[in-house]
């Protein structure tokens, strides 16, 4: 039996400085001065953590690509915790985790920190790009071949090999996955994908599915195009579906260091950012904003 997709092991990684609470009024107000105050001013750079919260397939590229870039442009130090969108946005909600900028790979989870009963945490948010569902191998498989020639949901049927995803509880990538299992095994008559679709022991968190991978515990798994591209992943296309993640961007009401999540959001949907999540398979797309009215001042232009 392989490990549960939660154990002590693979919480998730922060990187960076853990930010300390307290001084919220005080830091926003200095930060914001020398981000909007007069030329002199503006012109030098921030100093400080931002901590974001983002969607585990998201990893790499935000502590690898993303975070360094955004230091170098602004001087804020990015603090990472990536992991599936729907356990960071419960962590949200029970008090686990505290964040400034939230960033999931599905739209509808933004829901569940919307309103009064989910603590009101999120009042707006924009959904910024979206990446592919793929299937990602390893290339040592001895199902490699067979991969690159073969329909995919033929290849994965087959004795022996194995395969892993993400939990659909936790991870909308998850969801995802079973339902491409489940279409193709309706397409083809296929009866043994809806077993895969429905077992647990191939079932690992977001953040270790690519380790798994290229550890060679894996012949292929469900990932997005940016966080295969981001690994260096081989991949083929799950042909016969149009499945994607769909990434949305937001500030947390009550963020402890708001100045930083501002410059950090004008970042992402900006233009140095565009170019690290178009050069890692991202499609951008124009900003789709829910509840625009409740973001905060600063961000108008990066919206719209």
């Amino acid at each position: 039996m392989r490990k549960p997709p939660f154990f002590e092991a693979d919480r998730p990684r922060r990187t960076g400085r853990r930010w300390k609470g307290g001084g919220f009024l005080c830091v926003v107000a200095v930060a914001s001065m020398s981000m909007w105050g007069t030329p002199s001013v503006a012109a030098t750079k921030a100093s400080g953590p931002v901590d974001v919260l983002s969607a585990g397939s998201l990893q790499d590229l935000m502590q690898d690509q993303i975070g360094p870039a955004f230091q170098k442009t602004t001087g804020y130090t990015l603090d990472d915790i990536s992991m599936g969108s729907t356990a960071l946005a419960s962590s949200i909600v029970g008090g686990t985790l505290q964040g400034d900028v939230f960033i999931s790979a599905s739209p509808a989870v933004n829901a569940s920190l919307e309103g009064n009963g989910n603590g009101n945490w999120v009042s707006w948010y924009d959904q910024f790009a979206s990446s592919p569902l793929v299937l990602g191998y390893n290339p040592q498989s001895k199902f490699a071949h067979a991969l690159r020639t073969k329909p995919w949901y033929d290849v994965i049927s087959e004795p022996g090999f194995r395969i892993g995803r993400t939990d659909p509880a936790t991870d909308p990538k998850g969801v995802l996955a079973v339902t491409a299992l489940d279409a193709a095994a309706a397409q083809h008559h296929l009866s043994g994908l809806r077993t895969l679709a429905s077992e647990t022991n191939d079932v690992f968190p977001e953040t270790s599915l690519v380790g798994e991978l290229q550890a060679g515990q894996l012949d292929a798994g469900f990932f997005y195009g940016v966080e295969a591209a981001a690994a260096n992943l081989k991949t083929v296309p799950l042909t016969g579906t149009s499945l994607a993640g769909d990434y949305t961007v937001t500030i947390l009401n009550k963020a402890p260091h708001e100045a930083a999540a501002i410059a950090f959001v004008r970042f992402l949907l900006g233009k140095k950012g565009q170019q690290i999540l178009m050069k890692n398979g991202v499609v951008t797309t124009q900003p789709k904003v829910s509840g625009l009215a409740f973001a905060p001042i600063g961000l108008e232009a990066a919206l719209k």
